[in-house]
């Protein structure tokens, strides 16, 4: 559960970057906001597997 809020939060910090690039176009937000997206696809990378793993461990 620890994952899931940490995702929660880089998304809740990514959401300032947004504003500032799609909205005042600062081309420097832009930067930040595509590191944060790498940030979470690999989050919820980490996040699918860890729930797969657990899913199938209940299963057997």
């Amino acid at each position: 559960m620890d994952k899931f809020k940490g995702l929660k939060e880089l998304l809740a910090s990514a959401e300032a970057d947004a504003e500032k690039f799609y909205n005042k176009g600062n081309s420097a937000a832009g930067t930040r906001l595509r590191n944060a997206m790498q940030q979470l696809k690999v989050a919820a990378t980490t996040i699918r597997k860890e729930v797969t793993d657990i899913k199938n461990k209940a299963v057997k």
